[in-house]
């Protein structure tokens, strides 16, 4: 598919959202982990906040991989302070992804080209641009805080010899679309875009987000494979259920998978 987005200036201009007020903004020019440092500063952030660095010297994804954190490309995180249940809370991790989508196709006029992997990461032309990862501190009563994490390969990513084999190849945003865009920019559509889907969640529950997630998954009614530490499963994706859970049909039958690294 020959992808030509709109010239970025007129976009930027015509498109330029409002930060969500009540929400702080924090720049750093470097930090060990944007989810680590933003957890330190829960005490003393009262309200929710974003906390951006120009680098990470210890990024990390899902399964405390390393994340690679560059200059140019994408890392920051939101923290909130939730009240609900953990499964409930568990649950934003699809608002960050719908959100996420959201801001992308903001800036590039591309809503053809970004898709959803179950559990959380966000696809351009079928490769891993961006990822998300939630971290929390718990009390006696439940979380007290949460850290939702994003990285997006703004500018580079990590050589495909890098993944482990059948991973996605990685594609960064500038290579596959010709545009570059800073950091700050990419925030401000974020947080906005965020905070839309947040305001669904908190008032009208997880059914909408549930059902635009499923409208933009990646490989929905395809066969897929599922790995759940040593256990591998192949089936039809059919699609998550109310807790979030991934449903395949698989020669045993319907499987209700709740954690797992997804192939395709």
């Amino acid at each position: 598919m020959n992808l030509r987005p709109k010239p970025l200036r007129a976009r930027l201009s015509a498109k330029a959202p409002i930060w969500p007020e009540g929400v702080a903004r924090h720049t750093c020019e470097s930090l060990d982990s944007t989810n680590t440092h933003a957890l330190r500063q829960a005490p003393e952030t009262p309200g929710p906040a974003w906390f951006l660095a120009y680098t990470q010297t210890a990024g990390k994804g899902r399964r405390a991989r390393p994340w690679v954190s560059p200059r140019g490309n994408f890392h920051a995180t939101l923290l909130l302070h939730p009240t609900e249940p953990a499964s409930q809370v568990a649950l934003r991790s699809f608002a960050a992804a719908l959100a996420l989508r959201e801001a992308l196709i903001g800036l590039t006029d591309l809503p053809q080209a970004f898709t959803l992997k179950w559990p959380n990461d966000v696809l351009l032309n079928g490769g891993k641009l961006a990822g998300i990862l939630l971290e929390s501190t718990s009390t006696g009563q439940g979380i007290a805080h949460l850290a939702i994490g994003t990285g997006v390969n703004l500018i580079a990513c990590p050589d495909a010899a890098m993944v482990e084999d059948g991973a996605l190849k990685p594609v960064s945003l500038l290579g596959e679309t010709g545009l570059r865009i800073e950091p700050e920019v990419f925030l401000t559509h974020l947080a906005a875009a965020y905070a839309r889907w947040e305001q669904t969640f908190t008032t009208q529950g997880f059914a909408l987000l549930r059902a635009a997630w499923l409208s933009h998954a990646a490989k929905l009614g395809e066969t897929i494979r599922a790995r759940t530490g040593t256990t591998t499963r192949t089936g039809i994706f059919e699609t998550i259920d109310a807790t979030g859970a991934l449903i395949l049909t698989t020669a045993e039958g319907h499987q209700a998978i709740p954690a797992a690294e997804v192939f395709f």
